[in-house]
Formats: structure tokens, sequence, C-alpha cells
């Protein structure tokens, strides 16, 4: 027999933000629970809105599984006494399992002899559990920020204003903070804010719908699309793509209505990407299309109700987005009174970091480095990039970027683009900023990249030089998003660059500001890199040793890197590559280093040493010109052939023998082995 659990938390109004996460979170910590307390259970199934988070657990066993225990205890010797009396340590293992000092057996075990007890732990009912579980889940949901009301001692993302908590269709009595569980559900904030009796899980389902709130985020998301895209459809146009607002907007509502408005014509001359943003982060609109691609003056609004009279909240909406609009168009207009580059001087009064100066000086450095890319990469576009880097920044100082700070870099192209500048400056003083998160748009351009790699690089290094360290819980400065970034644009375009020079020219500039040793900051920037760098390989797939054992050879020239885990990673596809890295694994731990010294021949004793000798001879040239043209597949295929002379030598003879002379001859041959894969991968890391 097995029945459901279902549990609903009620509460105020929780930001859209949290909701998904903490949906998985509740998730993953009931089964969690369940798993610990060997409670069996079916499908799990969970509902979030603004204004409760949800579960339900189908089949629920009705009762823990019985366990067979095997403990172990100590020594017979430390358990008894000479005289066979039992010690301490005997008497409290016996108590602390139930059972007394005559029931404890014994087992003959690599060690020696020890005490032993064989029990049957039967299942409490898990009606028992629950109240137990149940509290301790709530209470351990993290979230981003979490929130004390009254004078209880818990926390929550917000107050707290109702349980419901059913196993088989009875309360799972429990309190939590000032809240006892119940069967008291609650319907829609202002449609229908009267309290209702859940059965169960189906029951709650179908009344929530009754009272106007549809708990499946899922379900919300999928109407709200097809609300806006007949909306829009009958405004004579189409809904502009925006999965990120349609998942967010989803958060926002328990049950959603569209309602289509519109703004005056005039806002149109505005920047599509001011527009968009103005409606989108502002107001969570969505905005609308027409058949050209062109921005239409409609904008689609949810609303978290079903209105009497849609024309009021329409109207309503409409004032606020005009008020916003002409805000934006007044800076728009204002900003353009002066030259983008006017702006240059004034970033002499804005401090970047305390620390680090002004923004000014952060411009000059990355100008710097960012030439010094192009002079090295492509130096025709040498005064674009210049260009570009001095007016990358000019748009801090604009009323609309003080406004909208999101539209940083955009309104920098838009403004240069007005007053004529190269469209390839336009693009990159836009693009320095990419990518803005994980997996984002790339710079399209080589000098919208080279600025980005500089900018980037200069935030890196300053901020090391003076100690603002990312922590395991805090990157205020999104240092690990920088890292990320520079390797995204050095893999995107093939730059072969080094990574340490990198750093160390931005150090050069940074000098007269570091607060700490410059080797240190060195050290510290080139190891945080090569971290970001095993971690996005990592995520993307390859094995953790195969990228430990290539990063760990060589990290400095990314691209490379990446050439050389993908060609290990190939060869680890062989059948035969656990025997291959286990003799290549016994190489480089035997000479530790490697021995400095010529192979003499004449001092070889067997014919093992010979073969192994000829065959390292025979393959050497060829993997230094692989290796030279980055084909490393082709040359660990070559180091692949010298396995079976490798085994045999290991066989023949023994290394580390008697007369130095001869030892030091085998350990300098077996450095001639392992030198091959220099540069290429440090095969000691390569995972058994």
């Amino acid at each position: 027999m097995s029945a459901e659990l279902f549990l609903e938390i009620g509460t105020e109004e929780i930001p859209a933000g949290f909701l998904p996460v903490a949906q998985a979170d509740l998730e993953r910590l009931l089964r969690k629970e369940f798993e610990s307390a060997r409670i069996a259970h079916g499908d799990v199934t969970t509902y979030a809105t603004p204004r409760r988070l949800a579960i339900s657990v189908a089949d629920v066993a009705p009762e823990q599984q019985r366990q067979e225990l095997d403990l172990m205890g100590p020594s017979v010797k430390v358990a008894f006494d000479a005289d066979g009396n039992p010690s301490k340590a005997a008497m409290g293992f016996a108590r602390s399992n139930g059972v007394d000092v005559a029931d404890l057996g014994r087992v003959e075990t690599e060690k020696g002899e020890y005490v032993h007890i064989s029990k049957v732990v039967e299942g409490r009912p898990t009606s028992e559990i629950l109240p137990e579980m149940l509290p301790r889940v709530i209470g351990a949901i993290p979230f981003k920020k979490s929130m004390r009301w009254k004078d209880l001692d818990i926390r929550f993302a917000r107050p707290m204003h109702w349980i419901v908590a059913l196993f088989d269709g009875d309360v799972v009595p429990f309190t939590f903070g000032n809240l006892s569980s119940g069967v008291l559900s609650r319907g829609h904030r202002f449609m229908a804010p009267d309290s209702f009796t859940v059965r169960d899980a189906q029951s709650w389902l179908k009344q929530c719908e009754q009272q106007f709130v549809l708990p499946q985020p899922q379900k919300r998301r999928e109407i709200i699309a097809d609300q806006i895209d007949r909306a829009a459809r009958e405004a004579g146009g189409t809904v502009n793509p925006d999965p990120q607002l349609l998942d967010e907007v989803a958060f926002l509502v328990e049950y959603p209505v569209a309602l289509c408005g519109s703004f005056e014509e005039k806002y149109l001359e505005l920047p599509r990407e001011l527009l968009i943003t103005t409606m989108r982060e502002h107001q969570r609109y969505f905005t609308v299309a027409g058949s050209d691609g062109q921005l239409m003056p409609r904008f689609i609004t949810v609303a978290n109700t079903k209105p009497r009279d849609p024309a009021v909240v329409i109207k309503g909406n409409e004032r606020v987005l005009r008020a916003r609009l002409a805000d934006a168009m007044f800076f728009w207009q204002e900003d353009r009174k002066a030259p983008l580059e006017n702006r240059l001087e004034a970033l002499k009064n804005v401090v970047y970091q305390a620390k680090l100066g002004t923004s000014y000086e952060k411009v000059m450095r990355f100008k710097q480095i960012a030439l010094d890319l192009a002079e090295k990469f492509e130096p025709q576009s040498a005064p674009l990039v210049e260009r570009a880097a001095l007016l990358a920044k000019c748009d801090l100082e604009t009323g609309m970027v003080y406004e909208f700070p999101e539209l940083q870099g955009v309104m920098g192209r838009e403004y240069a683009r007005l007053e004529g500048e190269d469209p390839r400056v336009c693009k990159a003083i836009h693009e320095h900023y990419l990518p803005i998160q994980a997996g984002g748009e790339l710079p399209s351009d080589s000098i919208g990249a080279f600025v980005s790699l500089a900018d980037k690089i200069d935030t890196i290094c300053g901020c090391f030089g003076v100690g603002l360290i990312p922590t395991g819980t805090a990157d205020p400065y999104a240092l690990r998003r920088n890292a990320i970034g520079i390797l995204n644009i050095v893999l995107d375009r093939g730059l072969r660059l080094s990574v340490a020079e990198l750093v160390d020219r931005s150090l050069d500039l940074l000098e007269p500001k570091l607060q700490r040793p410059v080797g240190d900051v060195r050290q510290d920037v080139i190891e945080f890199i090569r971290l970001r760098f095993f971690n996005m390989l990592t995520g993307q797939g390859f094995a953790h040793d195969v990228v430990d054992a290539v990063l760990a050879e060589a990290f400095n020239d990314p691209v490379d890197a990446l050439q050389r885990v993908k060609a290990l990673a190939e060869m680890k596809q062989r059948q035969d590559f656990d025997a291959l890295a286990v003799a290549f694994k016994r190489v480089v731990n035997i000479i530790k280093g490697g021995v400095d010294s010529v192979v003499r021949a004449g001092l070889f004793e067997a014919a093992c040493e010979k073969d192994l000798a000829e065959a390292v001879s025979s393959v050497s040239n060829q993997v230094q010109r692989q290796v030279g043209n980055g084909d490393y597949a082709g040359a660990l295929q070559s180091i692949a052939g010298l396995r079976a002379p490798v085994d045999a030598f290991f066989e023949g003879v023994m290394v580390m023998a008697e007369d130095e002379a001869v030892r030091n001859n085998r350990l300098a041959l077996l450095t001639s082995v392992a030198r091959l894969f220099q540069g290429i991968a440090d095969f000691s890391r390569i995972s058994d």
C-alpha cells in the first residue's frame, strides 16, 4: 500500500527570480530526506507561483525499509581484558546499538579479531517521520536573500501565511514559526482571497484553477505565449522573441491576462535597444514588430488579474510608459548636443575603483593593451582599435546611461554612429562589453575583441593587484566572468596569444597601483585563469584527468591547449588506452623529473634497451614535426607505438641497477621517452 504526500507553503509575493531555483531545491531536499530515511516513493511534481511553493510525491511507502545491519566494533583486544571482562569500549558499543554485551559476536579480519553485531532494524511508519522531516525541508530551502518577520527565529524568502501538509489524505501535524500545518489553502489574492479545503494534489489543482490560480509554471508560460502572440497579431504585428522575459513573467503572475497598449510614434526615433530595454527591464513589457522587422508603437503587458475594464488598465500602463519614454527622449536629445569624444576628459573625475584610480586611467591602460594586440594580430586595424578604446567608456558620462545603466555600450555605439565614426569603431564600443553572461554573444569583429580582452585583463589584474580577490561566495567585480570571457574570445577567434605575456603587460601598466608583490599577483592571476579554463573544458564534457594532464603540462596558449585536450580525449577512446597510460605513467614516475645526460649505447646490457633506444630515435623527429604542426593526435599516435618496447624494457631489466652508470643510462633512456610528451600532456596525471 502506498499514499501521496502533498505540501504547500503559502507566502507573500516571492521574487520571480527566486522561484525556479526554489522549486528545484524543494524537490532535491525532499528526495534527499526520503533517501536518508529509507522511504520509497514514486514521481515527484513541484509547483510554484509568486505566492506559493508546493510539491506532491506519489506512491510514498507507508513505512521505512527495514535494515539488516552488520556493525563492526572495537578489536577484541580493546573490548575485553585478559580475563575476558568487557571494557568501557565494549559496553559503549553494545549500549549505543541497543544490545547486551553478551550479544556481541566476533569476526576475524585481515587486521585481527573484532567484536561485531548483526541486527535487523524495523522501519518506522512514514506518518511518524514526516512531522520531523517537513519542517526541516522547509527551513533548508536556500534563497539568494531571505528575511525574518515578527519576532520569529526562522527565515524564508518572504513571510509565510499558510501551510498545507497531507499524507494519504490526513494532516501531517507540525509547526513552523507561528504556523501550524493544516488543510486550508487560499485562492488568488485579489479575485478569490478566501480559503478552501485541500484533500490531495488533484483536488488542490482543480480548486486552484477555480480560484484563479494556475500552479504549474510551464502551463502559465504556454498560456502567456499564446496570449501575447494573439494580442500582437490583433495589433498587426508579431511578438519580438524573448524567452527569458517569458520565463520571468510566468513567475510574476498566478493568473495571466495579456493586454496590448500603444505609445506615440515619435518615440520610434529612439534606438531599438533603448525602446526594448525601457519596456522590458523597467516594465516587463513585450515589444511588437511589424512585417518589416521594425518596432511598432505597441507593447504587451501581462496582468495578474482579470480586469473589469481592460481599457483602464491599458491606459494606466501607457501613462507609465509615456513618462519613461519622455525621459529617454530628453536624454537622447541632450546627450547629442556634445560629441561623445568630449566626454573622455570627464572620465578623469569618475572613480573607477578607489585603489585603481579613475575611469580615464583605466581607459589609458587598456587602450595600450588593445593596441599591442592589434599590432600582433591585425596591424592595419591599430588606428581603429585606438579610437574604439578611447571612446569605449565615454557613454558612461551621458545622461542616458546614467538613467539606464544597462545601456552602456549600446548608447556609445548609437552616438558614435550618428557622429560619423567608422562602423567598426561603433560596433566595437558596444561589443567590448561582450560576453555579458555565460554562453553569451561574443564580439563579432576583431576590434571589439581586442578592446574587450584588454579591458577584461586590466580589470582582473587590477583587482588582484590591490587584494580584491573573489571568494567562494562573492565576486563583486565579476572577475570569473571576465576570465571566462577572455578565454571564450581567444578560442572563438583562434588568437595564439600568451596568457602570461598578456598578464605581464597589464601588470606593467598597473605597476604604480599595485599593493601586492607583482610576482604574487602574476602567479595568482595566471592560476585563476587556468582554473576557469579547467572548469570550462570539463563543463564541455572533457574528462577531468585529460584536462588536468594537458593544462599541467602547458596552459599558456589556450588555443593550443584546447587542441591538445581534444587529441588526448580522442586517444583515450582507444581500447588499449589504459595499458598505454599505465606504461607511460610508469616511465614518468620512475624518472622523477628526468636525467639530463646522453644515452650511451655502450652501456646497454640487454637487447630490450637497444630496441627501446632505436624505437625512440625512429619516432622522435616525426613527433617533433607533428607537434610543431599542431598535429597532436598524430604525435600521440606515434608515441603510442612505443608501448611494446617500453613494456619489454621494464620486463627485461631493472632500471635502478646497482651500477650507477648503467642506472643513470637507463634513466636517461626513459627520460627520452617522457620528453616526447613535452608540450602535450603530463601523463602522470591520467587516472588509472
